[in-house]
């Protein structure tokens, strides 16, 4: 994309706020204190979101594959805090029909933890480097975005497979905690294929809401990233990176096969994932600014 056209969402969206800001000078009688601070409330356009995000698309598309590499495994292994978190939140509870409610707040703090520090997670990839895809699709954007999926989906399973055997085979944490991580993971496993499969779209959609919306929530970003992980967890939407902690949990256990694994959960919720999160979201928030960016 040339510099004219990566220029025109922010020049838009600064034309936009300058308009504001005169029109409620003009209309108001405000001083240039308070024209500022209009200009300072007005909403990112839609055209200026899509430009941050595909322009951080294409900052991740070209980091050099260490980089990625690390920063996924860091991933695999923040987002273990999910189930230990919830399986604390659970033993600690009574079994009563609302614990639900209150142990799926667990489910959070992984996400809080990789998306706040910026580490490399999988769903998140989704939908920023596919805006740029979209833009220009071209052979370079698409073996671009071949590596950066590649790399950072090895990181984040060799990540989550050694929060599993870190939990297994040592007391990592108390024994009633990790019978609850077991429970928990055996749940997860109890779906069958099908519905792994749907309930990872609507995983990967609200993922990449989360990564669309943060643009525009400056100072908002926990409320944000709290809430849309709370519903995948209490709706029971199935995520690829997460649930793999659980899912690992259970082969390190002996209580299910590699191959088990591989084909009821990796398969159908890596799939669904990808549907919802670039087919869906992605594919979305460009036709909808398409005509705007030209």
């Amino acid at each position: 994309m040339s510099d004219t056209q990566d220029e025109k969402p922010t020049k838009r969206n600064e034309e936009r706020a300058n308009r504001g800001a005169e029109r409620a000078q003009d209309s108001r009688g405000l001083t240039q204190r308070e024209a500022k601070t209009v200009e300072k409330r007005l909403r990112l356009s839609v055209p200026a979101i899509y430009e941050v995000v595909r322009q951080e698309g294409e900052e991740e598309m070209e980091r050099p594959t260490s980089s990625l590499w690390w920063s996924g495994i860091a991933a695999g292994l923040s987002i273990g805090f999910s189930l230990v978190a919830e399986a604390a939140l659970r033993e600690h509870l009574p079994d009563a029909p609302w614990r639900p409610l209150v142990d799926n707040f667990g489910y959070c703090v992984g996400f809080l933890l990789v998306i706040l520090a910026r580490q490399q997670l999988f769903t998140e990839n989704t939908i920023a480097p596919i805006l740029p895809l979209a833009a220009e699709f071209t052979r370079k954007n698409v073996l671009c975005v071949i590596r950066l999926w590649s790399v950072v989906f090895v990181a984040n399973m060799v990540g989550t497979l050694g929060v599993a055997l870190f939990n297994a085979a040592l007391p990592g944490t108390h024994p009633e905690v990790f019978q609850a991580m077991l429970e928990i993971s055996q749940e997860m496993m109890d779906k069958s294929w099908f519905t792994m499969f749907v309930r990872a779209i609507g995983a990967g959609f609200l993922i990449a809401a989360i990564v669309w919306i943060l643009p525009s929530a400056s100072g908002s970003e926990f409320l944000v990233i709290v809430l849309f992980t709370y519903i995948i967890a209490i709706a029971e939407f199935t995520h690829i990176i997460a649930g793999s902690v659980e899912a690992f949990l259970l082969v390190a256990h002996g209580d299910i096969s590699i191959f088990t694994m591989l084909w009821h959960f990796t398969v159908p919720v890596l799939i669904g994932n990808i549907i919802g999160g670039t087919a869906l979201f992605a594919l979305l928030a460009y036709a909808q600014v398409k005509e705007e960016i030209k």
